[in-house]
C-alpha cells in the first residue's frame, strides 16, 4: 500500500503547519507556543485526551481505536525544539526569532505526527490505543528523560514506542534503519586545568595551562587510535579551549570542553576511564593540576530486533521494499529517544530528506515532500500493529 490518499490530500495543510512552526522556533523547554499549537490542533481533531506539561513543555495525545479490545497501546514520538542557530535560508517562512531556527527538522517531525494523529482520529481503523508524544528539549536537554521521569510510559500504559528522524542525503521517499545500535551515546567532556600564571617573558617561573591543555588534547586522540579495539567505533573531540586574555601573560588556568561518542556501552566505559587517566596524568607530568569531568548525557540508541523488523515491513508498504535500507551504517550523532528505547521495546527510523543542507546547518530546511511518506508511515504502523 503506497502513500495513503487521505494523507496525500492533507499534505498541503500539514506543510502549512510545518512552515508556521518553522517561522516560530523555540529552544529546549521554551516550547510554549509550539506546545499550545500542538495541543490546539489535537483538540480540534477530536482525539480522546490531550495532556500538557509532561516533561515541562511536552504534549501527549490519546487516541482510542474503533475497537479497544486488544489491550495494546503503542507510542509514537516527535520532537519539537529548535537550535540556537542564526537561519540563513532566506525562505519566506524563515525564523522570526533572531538566532533560533529549526535546523534539525523537528518542525517537520511535529507536523507529520500531527497529520497522522488527525487521520487516526478521523478513521480510528485500529483496535487498541495510540499515544502521540510531542517531546521537548531533544537538543541537549534530555526531554525524553524528563517525560519518562514524569511517568510517561506508566501513566499512558505504553507497551512499545517508535520514533522517526529526517536524514539529509537519503532520497525523499526512502527509509533507512538497522537493528541494534543506530546512533551513538553522546557525553560531555570538561577539563579544568590549574597552572601558575606569570609574565610571558619568564615562562620558567610559570606552569603554562595552555601548554598543558595542548598536550592533553593530543594525548586524548590516542584513546581511539591505541586503547580502542579497531573493530569498535568511538570519538573523542575537544571543541572548546578557553584561556588567557593578554598576549604577554601566561594565564593561571584553562578550561577545555568537548564530546565523547560510542556505539557500545563497554566502549563508553573505556572512553570515560581513559579520558580521566590521561587528563590527570598529563597535567601531573607538566606540574599542573587538572580535573576531568565526564558527564553522561544520551545513551546509545539501540533498536529492538522484533520492532525493527516490523518497522521495515511498514515502511516497505509505504514506499516499496527496494526503497527501505535495512542495515544502514550507524551514525555517531546522539538522540535522546534512546532513553525511551531503554524503557520499552521499539524502533527509530530515518526518513530521507533529499539533497538538503546537513542537520544543524544555518541553511538546512526540512523538505515538505517528505510529509506524505512520514505521515503515512505513522498511520500504517498503527493500523498494522493494532489491526481492527
Amino acid at each position: 500500500m503506497p502513500v495513503l490518499n487521505r494523507i496525500a490530500a492533507l499534505s498541503e495543510e500539514i506543510a502549512v503547519w510545518r512552515r508556521d512552526l518553522h517561522a516560530h522556533p523555540e529552544l529546549a523547554y521554551e516550547e510554549h507556543r509550539t506546545s499550545a499549537f500542538v495541543a490546539d490542533k489535537l483538540a480540534s481533531f477530536g482525539i480522546d485526551e490531550v495532556v500538557t506539561g509532561i516533561g515541562r513543555t511536552g504534549v501527549v495525545g490519546v487516541i482510542h481505536g474503533r475497537g479497544d479490545t486488544s489491550g495494546k497501546t503503542i507510542g509514537l514520538r516527535a520532537d519539537m525544539d529548535a537550535l540556537p542557530i542564526l537561519e540563513e535560508t532566506g525562505l519566506p517562512y524563515a525564523s522570526t526569532s533572531n538566532g533560533v531556527m529549526h535546523a534539525c527538522g523537528h518542525d517537520g517531525h511535529t507536523a507529520m505526527l500531527l497529520g497522522a494523529a488527525r487521520h487516526l482520529a478521523e478513521t480510528r481503523n485500529f483496535n487498541g490505543t495510540v499515544i502521540v508524544i510531542f517531546q521537548p528539549a531533544e537538543e541537549g536537554g534530555a526531554g525524553a528523560k524528563a517525560m519518562l521521569d514524569d511517568g510517561l510510559m506508566e501513566r499512558f500504559g505504553i507497551q512499545e514506542v517508535y520514533g522517526m528522524h529526517n536524514f539529509p542525503d537519503l532520497p525523499v521517499g526512502q527509509f533507512a534503519i538497522r537493528p541494534g545500535a543506530l546512533m551513538a551515546s553522546a557525553d560531555r567532556l570538561r577539563i579544568d586545568i590549574e597552572g601558575l600564571g606569570g609574565h610571558a617573558a619568564r615562562p620558567h617561573k610559570c606552569v603554562d595551562p595552555i601548554l598543558v591543555g595542548s598536550h592533553i588534547v593530543a594525548a586524548l586522540q590516542s584513546i581511539v587510535s591505541r586503547s580502542l579495539d579497531p573493530a569498535e567505533a568511538g570519538v573523542i573531540s575537544i571543541t572548546t579551549f578557553n584561556a588567557g586574555r593578554a598576549d604577554n601573560i601566561i594565564p593561571e588556568s584553562a578550561v577545555l570542553g568537548g564530546t565523547a561518542r560510542s556505539l557500545n556501552p563497554d566502549v563508553r566505559d573505556l572512553l570515560e576511564r581513559r579520558f580521566k587517566e590521561i587528563v590527570e596524568s598529563v597535567a601531573t607530568t607538566y606540574g599542573a593540576k587538572a580535573t576531568a569531568t565526564y558527564s553522561r548525557d544520551y545513551p546509545v540508541t539501540i533498536n529492538h530486533a522484533d520492532q525493527t523488523r516490523f518497522a521495515v515491513t511498514v515502511a516497505a508498504e509505504v514506499v516499496g521494499a527496494d526503497r527501505v535500507e535495512t542495515d544502514v551504517a550507524p551514525t555517531m550523532g546522539g538522540e535522546d529517544f534512546a532513553f525511551m528505547l531503554e524503557k520499552r521495546p521499539g524502533a527509530f527510523i530515518f526518513a530521507g530528506n533529499g539533497a538538503s543542507a546537513n542537520l544543524h546547518h544555518p541553511k538546512y530546511n526540512f523538505d515538505d515532500n517528505v510529509i506524505p511518506y512520514g505521515a503515512s508511515y505513522w498511520v500504517r504502523l498503527v493500523e498494522k500493529a493494532l489491526p481492527a
